[in-house]
């Protein structure tokens, strides 16, 4: 099992740091669980960040590449064309991955039942409406099998049939990449699952960076005009403003 893990970061030379230590820390606590011919890599993709995001990768001695032009789309299409793993993770840089997660994440693909999937997510330090949010994701997730954009896994070879994530889209890529996974994998009797027995927890620092209002008026566009809102780089600010 040869593993890439894609980083995509836009000025997270905060969050950067203890993002890339979780996942040395799972490998090395992992004991005896790898086995022989085993490898995983780790990939940032720099997405034209302004800070020292790439002095941070550099200092971590991991795998760096760069994408200029700012979308999470491209910058995770840019990790995976320098990966050389047969499976391909993608977290974000404002996460950090478990040991549980990461044991139930190499079962999911040793058994060789699945063509990817997701996993069910938690955020640290958010107001009591923002957990709620957070739960009737994961009751969505679960029930439709869409992956969270901060942690999402699938076969390289299923990966590069489907050209990747759409870069028609600045939000909502993972959930279109769900839905194309889920069929790619049901042709070949292959399923999409949600790893369920530890969160993967990313930083829920956009709920005090933001107001309630504006996170409320996102929502709203994004219901009422979801297709527009999605392909709309200018409706997105939450996710493509510099507020870290």
């Amino acid at each position: 099992m040869r593993l890439s893990i894609v980083i995509p970061a836009f000025n997270e030379e905060a969050r950067l740091p203890a993002c890339l230590a979780s996942i040395d820390q799972a490998m090395a606590r992992m004991n005896g669980d790898l086995e022989p011919g085993d490898n995983v890599e780790v990939i940032v993709a720099d997405n034209n960040s302004t800070d020292a995001t790439a002095a941070r990768a550099r200092a971590a001695r991991v795998k760096l590449v760069f994408e200029p032009i700012n979308q999470i789309s491209k910058a995770r299409n840019a990790g995976a064309a320098a990966a050389t793993g047969d499976w391909l993770l993608f977290i974000d840089a404002d996460s950090q991955l478990h040991l549980d997660t990461f044991r139930n994440l190499l079962d999911a693909i040793r058994l060789g039942h699945c063509a990817g999937g997701g996993c069910v997510i938690a955020l640290d330090r958010v107001p009591w409406w923002a957990c709620a949010a957070v739960k009737l994701w994961n009751v969505v997730s679960c029930s439709f099998h869409w992956a969270a954009g901060s942690f999402l896994f699938c076969r390289a070879d299923a990966f590069d049939e489907l050209g990747g994530f759409s870069e028609e889209l600045y939000a909502s890529e993972e959930i279109d990449m769900s839905r194309r996974l889920k069929a790619w994998g049901k042709q070949r009797q292959l399923k999409f699952v949600i790893l369920k027995g530890h969160p993967h927890v990313s930083s829920g620092r956009k709920f005090e960076l933001y107001g309630a209002g504006e996170i409320l008026m996102l929502c709203a566009r994004s219901l009422f005009r979801p297709f527009h809102t999605v392909r709309n780089k200018g409706q997105l600010g939450y996710f493509y403003e510099s507020r870290r």
